[in-house]
């Protein structure tokens, strides 16, 4: 596939990620949308997530999605932390900034959402 250079660059990091759909959804997304993105899946082993990421960001990735076993090691490089994700100590998103990762976690509120929303569960 033929990727412009201003193509804004996201990955999925994970161990195992070959399985993962995320690249072809957010390729589907992009194409919908008009825009130009660059994602794909990054596999990395344990021990290689640091590694990994800086490699990522130096070939201008902005930001990731973060998948097992490697939620807690994002969190610990991260500058900033929202307040769930400091509550959690695990990161599933990571954005790119001028000083390095800010991490957030959205799986709890994204079922939460999905089980409110889409299926109608009331949960209190």
């Amino acid at each position: 596939m033929f990727l412009p250079q201003d193509a804004r660059r996201f990955a999925v990091i994970g161990h195992p990620v070959a399985h993962s759909l995320s690249p072809q959804i957010h390729a589907a997304f992009a194409q919908q949308t008009g825009i130009r993105l660059d994602y794909r899946a990054i596999h990395a082993a344990p021990g290689e997530f640091a590694v990994a990421l800086a490699a990522f960001a130096a070939d201008g990735g902005v930001g990731a999605n973060v998948t097992l076993p490697h939620k807690e090691h994002a969190a610990a490089i991260c500058g900033n932390l929202s307040e769930r994700t400091r509550r959690g100590g695990v990161v599933n998103t990571l954005t790119r900034t001028a000083t390095g990762w800010d991490g957030d976690n959205t799986d709890g509120v994204g079922l939460v959402r999905d089980l409110t929303a889409r299926v109608g569960l009331d949960l209190r």
